[in-house]
């Protein structure tokens, strides 16, 4: 089953500072049809204006992953992490027994960015944040994994839960698969261009929830950036 949820039917807020398109109930936007997907609870697609942002705010129990597509966005939380993370990097965040952060666009331009919570394997535990670069150039025609709660994905960045966060790039006409066992929920977003996966059409910041595909095959229509959740 693919399951597309087009860009411009998502639920979604507008404060004047930040647009946000969501693509899971979040807020005030509930739909009792689209709470999580799987371990997959939040995937926010939101426009920060410059010199913005979220202040001080409390989390716990939730791995939070920030994929920047434009501009670049500053953290700082209680325990005393502070980044910057520019288009093209990740951050993660594993609010664990609780912390708190706050995220600044700091930058003279919008920034745009994808944020995804992930329910985690086991409450509690020791918040932590951490963040990487992960150069275009290294994903273009096939997936890397940028953030995982498995061992074997050592070049990732490390999240508590049974999932894992994948990023691409596609030329016009390129074709990449993904295979994931049975029993998986795949969450696919084109950052940008268009995609056919097994020949079903996905545009920019349209959403396909995926299961029970036994392969994907994922063709660009055009020019694309790719974002994937594996997720139990």
């Amino acid at each position: 089953m693919i399951d597309v949820r087009p860009f411009d039917e998502l639920g979604g807020a507008d404060h004047g500072w930040l647009k946000a398109r969501h693509h899971f109930s979040f807020a005030e936007y509930h739909d009792p049809r689209k709470m999580s997907w799987g371990a997959l609870r939040v995937w926010n697609d939101d426009e920060i204006a410059p010199n913005t942002g979220f202040p001080p705010h409390p989390h716990a129990d939730m791995e939070i992953v920030t994929y920047v597509r434009k501009g670049a966005i500053t953290h700082k939380d209680s325990l005393g992490n502070e980044g910057r993370t520019e288009a093209g990097d990740v951050q993660v965040m594993s609010a664990g027994s609780g912390i708190r952060h706050a995220e600044y666009n700091l930058e003279p331009e919008t920034t745009t960015l994808f944020q995804i919570w992930i329910q985690p394997t086991a409450k509690g535990g020791q918040p932590g944040w951490g963040a990487k670069p992960f150069p275009k150039g290294d994903r273009s025609g096939r997936f890397i994994t940028l953030a995982s709660g498995f061992a074997d994905d050592t070049d990732a960045l490390p999240i508590r839960t049974d999932a894992r966060v994948l990023g691409a790039t596609l030329k016009q006409g390129e074709s990449t698969d993904y295979d994931a066992p049975a029993g998986r929920h795949l969450y696919l977003v084109p950052a940008s261009g268009a995609v056919e996966i097994n020949g079903v059409r996905v545009n920019a910041r349209d959403g396909a929830a995926i299961t029970g595909e036994p392969g994907l095959t994922i063709k660009a229509l055009e020019d694309s950036e790719l974002v994937l959740v594996d997720a139990a």
